[in-house]
């Protein structure tokens, strides 16, 4: 009874006021097929000691958090600076709340403005939001507003594009009037084709580079055949390190860049939280979804940090609202504000050519084990699909018992590719894992 302010009694009561017996009947609308129609499988009340002794003892069958792994496919390991977990532990950042007030949000402001002007610079777009709940939901507001934007409702989003930002963007828009097209991907390359779908109903070309298969799309003809139909171009990275080293989608005429920032300092965490990102062109800003910090001035001319734009429904009337439930991930941008920070130009591009480098490393051995190759010939940046001598799945098991997660088969989402599998090499692998992965696949063979 300590943590229930209701006695027996009242409960009852309270029962009878509505005319109920018990309190199962207050679930009677939820079908009897989906209750659970039993007691939840909990312990008796344990000591303090004993329910850290529980945790510990099952937080040790995290198994993969310490061995070698080579799995990416949107979410990546990479070194975070101290600093970074340090700075946002500051009790200012755990108190901050939405910054309405200016007066008293300045700190929650400016950082906000920083990952914007940051994230800004790395896309090569000319406004960004105060970023989004990850990377899936960005790409799903873009459906939208692109659809707002033209004033069309087909989207043509290829197949190369994370499966599971495609299923989020369906999610997002089936009670809508999105129409969505997906097309495929040359066999040969790993790049995007089927561009023959874009008409004058197109309101956007959705692709994501690095791809799904680590493949780095020609992003300039791509924008071309977009706009030569009206469409815009809308470019997904799931690797933000990749900024770091390849050019800008926005100097390719990309119109709207969303991506995952979770590679900015923030640790894999087995899935999130993580933080979106949405950048655009200033033409459309009022279209774009979330929050978006400026610069002012006071009447001394004192500079200051204001709450420019902020779509939601809470905020403005609901027909006008361009999306009634993002907002922004604060203290996830505020580390991943912190990590390029202090990171800097020159340790963002050291990253990035590590990881290319030994990417490159670990492709070339691998490519060099009898019955092995490598599906696409499309450069890549950290990430490659295998293609093994047998099912993908078998092999990587024999990788794991060898104490190696070797990467991400890919049958759990393209059926057809039963002998293939991704593997992401980032600058946390060392030369001895790579070399002791190849080792593990030559056996497994």
């Amino acid at each position: 009874m300590r943590y229930i302010p209701n006695s027996p009694e009242e409960r009852a009561e309270m029962l009878a006021s509505v005319g109920l017996s018990n309190a199962s009947e207050l679930f009677r609308s939820i079908p009897g097929d989906v209750q659970l129609g039993r007691k939840l499988n909990i312990t008796d009340p344990l000591a303090e000691p004993e329910v850290i002794a529980a945790m510990e003892a099952m937080a040790a069958k995290n198994t993969g958090a310490t061995k070698p792994s080579f799995l990416g496919a949107g979410v990546y390991s990479h070194f975070s600076p101290t600093v970074v977990d340090h700075l946002i532990q500051r009790s200012e950042f755990f108190t901050s709340y939405t910054p309405y007030q200016p007066e008293i949000s300045q700190g929650t402001l400016q950082y906000i403005f920083e990952f914007q002007t940051l994230v800004c610079q790395l896309t090569g777009m000319e406004v960004a939001n105060a970023s989004m709940y990850d990377g899936s939901t960005a790409m799903a507001e873009a459906y939208l507003m692109a659809q707002r934007v033209t004033r069309r409702d087909k989207i043509v989003v290829a197949k190369s594009v994370h499966p599971e930002y495609r299923d989020v963007a369906v999610t997002y828009a089936q009670h809508g009037d999105t129409e969505i097209v997906e097309i495929d991907f040359d066999e040969a390359t790993g790049r995007v084709s089927g561009l023959e779908a874009l008409d004058d109903k197109t309101a956007a070309l959705v692709v994501q580079s690095p791809n799904f298969f680590g493949c780095i799309e020609d992003l300039k003809s791509l924008a071309d055949a977009a706009h030569a139909v009206g469409a815009l171009l809308v470019v997904a990275v799931t690797e933000a390190i990749s900024f770091g080293m390849l050019k800008t989608p926005g100097s390719y005429g990309a119109d709207i860049v969303v991506g995952e920032g979770q590679s900015w300092g923030i640790p894999m965490s087995f899935g999130g939280p993580h933080v979106g990102l949405f950048a655009t062109q200033e033409k459309y800003v009022r279209q774009m979804p979330g929050r978006l910090a400026g610069v002012a001035y006071d009447k001394n001319g004192n500079r200051g940090f204001v709450l420019t734009l902020s779509t939601r429904e809470q905020h403005i009337r609901r027909e006008k609202a361009t999306s009634n439930i993002c907002t922004n991930q604060g203290l996830i941008a505020l580390a991943a504000t912190i990590y390029m920070e202090s990171m800097g130009k020159k340790g963002l591009q050291e990253v990035a050519v590590q990881n290319a480098q030994k990417a490159a490393y670990a492709k070339k051995k691998i490519a060099e084990i009898d019955g092995y190759e490598i599906a696409f010939s499309a450069p890549t940046f950290n990430e490659f699909v295998v293609r093994g001598p047998r099912p993908a799945t078998e092999i990587l098991e024999s990788v794991r018992e060898k104490g190696i997660i070797g990467g991400l088969a890919l049958p759990k989402y393209y059926s057809d590719r039963l002998n293939e599998f991704l593997v992401c090499a980032t600058e946390t692998n060392t030369k001895t894992q790579i070399d002791n992965l190849v080792a593990a696949l030559s056996s497994a063979g």
